[in-house]
C-alpha cells in the first residue's frame, strides 16, 4: 500500500504546486523516479516489467520534451508527465493520456471562461489566483495530469500487487 500512497501524494502536491505557482519542481518529480526505482523491485515487479516502465517514461519525456519544445507545454509538464508514465507503464498509458487530454481541455476552457469575469477584490490580494485569472497566463496543466494519474491508478499493476499482499 505504501507505494499507491506516494504516487497518491505526489499526485496531489504536483497538482496544489502547478495551480499555486504555475510550476512543477524538479524534486517532485526526480522523488517521484526516486520512489518507483527503490519500491519497484521491492514489491515484485519483475526486471522486464521494471524496464517495460522506464521505456514508458522515457518515451514519454521525449515526446514531452518535443512538445515544449513546440512551446505547447511547460517543461515542468513534460518532466512531470515522464515520471507519472514511469509509475503507469504502457498498459494503461493511453487510458492516462486520453485522461489528462479530456481533463486538460476541460480545465483551459473553465480557465477561459473564468479569466472572462471580474474577479472579486479580494481575490486579488491572492497572488497566484490573479495569476491564474491573467489572461497572458498559461494553464497549469499539471492538474489534469496528476488527475488523471489519480483515476487510471486503480487500473494498474500497482493495485494487483497490494491486494495480492493483502
Amino acid at each position: 500500500m505504501f507505494p499507491l500512497a506516494v504516487f497518491s501524494i505526489a499526485m496531489i502536491f504536483g497538482a496544489l504546486w502547478d495551480l499555486t505557482t504555475m510550476t512543477i519542481p524538479n524534486r517532485l518529480t526526480i522523488a517521484l523516479v526516486a520512489a518507483f526505482v527503490l519500491m519497484a523491485p521491492l514489491v515484485g515487479l519483475s526486471l522486464q516489467q521494471i524496464g517495460l516502465h522506464m521505456a514508458a517514461g522515457v518515451a514519454m519525456l521525449l515526446v514531452g520534451m518535443v512538445l515544449f519544445g513546440l512551446g505547447w507545454i511547460g517543461g515542468g509538464d513534460a518532466k512531470f508527465v515522464a515520471a507519472v508514465a514511469l509509475w503507469i507503464g504502457w498498459q494503461d498509458l493511453l487510458a492516462y493520456l486520453l485522461i489528462a487530454a479530456l481533463a486538460g481541455g476541460a480545465l483551459t476552457l473553465a480557465l477561459l471562461f473564468l479569466r472572462r469575469l471580474p474577479l472579486p477584490e479580494l481575490l486579488w490580494r491572492r497572488a497566484w489566483i490573479a495569476r491564474l485569472h491573467d489572461q497572458s497566463a498559461g494553464v497549469p496543466y499539471g492538474i489534469a495530469l496528476a488527475t488523471a494519474g489519480l483515476i487510471v491508478l486503480p487500473r494498474t499493476i500497482w493495485i494487483e500487487l497490494a491486494a495480492s499482499a493483502a
